[in-house]
């Protein structure tokens, strides 16, 4: 029996190539978001992104059987109509580590070593010592959402000398992680830590996790990253903590609205670096991304356990 994918992701020929290496007879059927109504009553598998909002398909998807996701959040698919659904959703959960740790490391470092601050002065041809600068060495990191991006952060920031601290569900032995709490221990955390860096999932537990009296248990000297989804922050609240430097800065690559309005507030704050959301862009995130999709694919095919499953109540 063959099997119909859709894509809505343009995919190169070696990508497909690279499909039909776990199944020459699977057809595989290119389109935009935007066509995916022409062709959704065909499709049996869907690869598309997790913004990607699935409820208008549904009644006319018969065969779908499976929606493979190529990030790892899935919040825009998660509406009523698709969870009362048998639909299987996996996502790409794993493939951001890399390029999301590095993109922390830059947001620490610059706060430690002044580089916008250098930045501002050159284009202003000012030569002027920067009295902020400060080292990461000895540091104390707090990784809110211990998963596989937080690991790999964990294992840079380990390696530069820093203590690391983070949160997770369940207790592990973890090789970089100095100290390991529980999600009802993030006050504790939040007082130890000199950077707070937020890797969680977007669910109903997290929306608005960080408010002010989340902003006040931090260091007044402590600086807030966030790279996971917007909305697990209240903005507001975060203008508020900065303006009264309830905290010393913020890096933020998510946003509650993206694009950022530009009449928003943070755009002229002087303790804040923004980032238009793309902490995990990669050259070979589509490569790495396709790696778990023929995988799960291959075990699709041969009704063995998938990877990366979605519950779709939990929302991960």
């Amino acid at each position: 029996m063959s099997f119909n994918v859709l894509s809505l992701q343009r995919l190169t020929d070696d990508q497909i190539a690279t499909i039909h290496a776990v199944d020459k007879d699977v057809n595989i059927r290119i389109c935009k978001a935007a066509e995916a109504i022409q062709y959704i009553e065909e499709t049996d598998i869907l690869l598309a992104w997790g913004l990607f909002n699935l409820t208008p398909l549904l009644e006319k998807a018969p065969r779908l059987k499976w929606v493979q996701a190529l990030s790892s959040g899935v919040d825009n698919m998660l509406s009523p109509e698709f969870m009362n659904t048998n639909i299987l959703l996996t996502n790409a959960r794993g493939i951001h580590g890399i390029p999301i740790a590095e993109h922390v490391l830059g947001m620490m470092l610059n706060f430690t070593r002044g580089i916008t601050i250098a930045y501002d002065q050159q284009k202003a041809k000012q030569w002027k010592h920067i009295r902020q600068v400060d080292e990461m060495y000895e540091k104390s990191i707090a990784i809110i959402g211990l998963g596989s991006i937080g690991r790999e952060i964990a294992k840079r920031v380990k390696n530069m000398g820093m203590r690391v601290l983070a949160t997770k569900q369940t207790p592990t032995t973890e090789l970089f992680v100095d100290h390991l709490y529980t999600p009802e221990e993030l006050p504790l955390i939040l007082a130890e830590a000199d950077f707070v860096v937020v890797t969680l999932p977007l669910t109903p537990e997290t929306t608005n996790l960080f408010t002010l009296k989340t902003f006040q248990q931090m260091k007044k000297t402590a600086y807030f990253i966030n790279v996971a989804r917007g909305a697990i922050v209240n903005e507001p609240d975060l203008i508020a903590a900065l303006n009264s430097d309830t905290i010393k800065g913020a890096a933020l690559d998510v946003f509650v609205e993206e694009p950022l309005p530009e009449n928003s507030p943070l755009w002229d704050m002087p303790n804040i670096f923004i980032t238009p959301h793309i902490a995990a862009q990669s050259p070979y995130y589509i490569d790495r991304a396709l790696k778990i999709f023929t995988e799960n694919l291959n075990r699709f095919l041969h009704q063995a356990d998938m990877l990366n499953i979605i519950d779709k109540q939990k929302g991960y």
